[in-house]
């Protein structure tokens, strides 16, 4: 059975891009007689607020987005993550890293469109006499897990073949920060697989990603689960939407549109409808397929959006 997932994170209140990655996961899952669970990424202590997630379910379910068992909370689950960083650890894929993204920045420019720096090794163990690993002590630091010279391919649903080398475009990355907080990587690859998640929609912004998580998942024990990427709904200015953008957030929307409203704009810009007319995401399921989605980027404003 297709287990499906929409995974946001309470840092603010959601946009339209948000909703168009919750509609077509919703969608995949839901078309395959499949189940859709929600997961609220609240790991990062200093921007997570319950208030937005409580925003946000709120959201989900007057746009008919609903989701099987009990949402789950990143925030509840640090004992879980310790365990699989302690196996990482003992697997001795691990080492500490004291570099700030400043000292990152300083030695070259960014690899990809998102900013993303491939890590240069800068703080990586070498092997000293008597075959102990030479590490510094006393200063917070992170922890890097290091990554192979080897290509990850997988086919995503929606983009096709992919190829990532890991040491030439990702390089060895953060699995806990310096303040002791999970990094997104290994907590999304531990919840993914222990909840069964076998189909993961999300943002093309976040294809780089795959290659980690499915090397990860298969160091874990887990089965990697299908990606399938979608593309960006994209402001005025060609940036993706961000929390930024509050004349697209659901609070502004709300105001202005029902959720037929909304739900059909979203339908519209992912090649289900010919136009757009009032609808929900149950009357969507008999008409979605992913080869009507578009691959390029999708241009919105709230002037783009008139009432239906």
């Amino acid at each position: 059975m297709t287990i499906g997932r929409f995974a946001p994170s309470p840092t603010g209140r959601m946009h339209l891009g948000n909703m168009f990655s919750a509609l077509l996961s919703w969608l995949s899952a839901k078309s395959k007689n499949g189940q859709w669970l929600l997961r609220i990424e609240d790991i990062d202590p200093q921007r997570s607020r319950m208030e937005y997630a409580k925003l946000l379910m709120d959201d989900l379910q007057w746009l008919g987005l609903t989701w099987d068992d009990e949402p789950v909370f990143q925030s509840q689950r640090s004992d879980i993550y310790e365990h699989y960083y302690n196996m990482l650890q003992q697997q001795g894929l691990t080492y500490p890293c004291y570099c700030t993204r400043a000292d990152l920045l300083a030695t070259q420019a960014p690899h990809e469109s998102d900013g993303r720096v491939v890590y240069p090794g800068t703080c990586r163990p070498k092997k000293v006499e008597g075959g102990g690993l030479k590490v510094e002590d006393g200063r917070p630091a992170a922890t890097r897990l290091m990554v192979a010279d080897e290509d990850v391919s997988f086919t995503d649903g929606h983009y096709g073949t992919q190829t990532v080398n890991m040491a030439h475009h990702v390089g060895d990355y953060i699995i806990r920060r310096k303040d002791g907080a999970w990094a997104y990587q290994l907590a999304v690859v531990v919840d993914d697989g222990l909840m069964g998640v076998n189909e993961v929609v999300r943002g093309r912004d976040l294809l780089l990603s795959s290659p980690q998580q499915i090397s990860l998942s298969r160091t874990l024990g887990f089965t990697p689960p299908q990606f399938i990427h979608l593309p960006l709904l994209i402001n005025d200015a060609g940036q993706r939407l961000s929390k930024r953008d509050s004349s697209l957030d659901m609070g502004v929307l709300r105001q202005h549109h029902t959720a037929p409203e909304l739900i059909g704009w979203l339908a519209y810009y992912a090649g289900l409808l010919p136009d757009p007319q009032p609808t929900m995401p149950n009357q969507l399921l008999n008409v979605f397929s992913w080869e009507k989605v578009p691959h390029n980027d999708i241009t919105v404003s709230a002037s783009s959006l008139p009432a239906l």
